[in-house]
């Protein structure tokens, strides 16, 4: 549907997400991907979909005055909120270790902001999704960072991995939010340009 709509259009992915790109191709859309070098830093004193909206647009930021007049670039973030912190990529494997520790047996937020730009306008939306994890054995974290090695992810884990399928017993709102992109968001945004 939405690749008869965008025909004429470019639709720019700035994003190395492999699960974002293949959001993308589930979609059925024509895109390229054009990454950037954005170094992630947000203002002291910003608080959960504050941090993701503030980092998606400043990604898109980042394509000022390149963009031609066809040209939809997307950009987004991800953060888990928990705790009153924002969990981003753990810095290395006992980071990765004390973050799914602390979210063992307890609720959090995943929250994703995506920044839509065109030469016209740029749009920011956000979706949060609550992800309650059971009690996390020591043995079962160390064996799925061990194999999985989930460094490129916000909260030190995929949902669509080992760990989710054992270790989370509820997930209210948006599955894919929790994978990097609400998908349906973005299809009825795109939808309606």
């Amino acid at each position: 549907m939405l690749k008869d709509k965008f025909k004429n259009h470019k639709i720019i992915l700035a994003s190395g997400s492999p699960r974002r790109q293949q959001f993308l191709k589930d979609l059925d859309l024509d895109f390229e991907i054009r990454l950037k070098d954005v170094e992630e830093i947000y203002p002291e004193g910003l608080e959960a979909e504050e941090i993701t909206n503030f980092l998606a647009e400043l990604k898109a930021n980042a394509f000022e005055g390149e963009l031609q007049e066809n040209d939809i670039l997307i950009t987004s973030d991800t953060i888990v909120w928990f705790d009153e912190k924002a969990l981003g990529k753990p810095k290395d494997y006992n980071d990765a270790f004390q973050i799914l520790k602390s979210l063992s047996n307890n609720t959090h937020d995943v929250i994703t902001s995506v920044c839509i730009k065109t030469t016209e306008n740029t749009d920011v939306f956000y979706e949060l999704t609550k992800v309650t994890f059971n009690e996390l054995s020591e043995d079962a974290i160390h064996y799925y960072l061990e194999n999985y090695k989930p460094y490129d992810k916000a909260g030190a884990y995929g949902i669509q991995e080992w760990i989710g399928f054992i270790g989370v017993s509820k997930v209210e709102g948006s599955y894919a939010n929790v994978m990097g992109l609400p998908v349906d968001k973005v299809y009825n945004y795109l939808n309606s340009l």
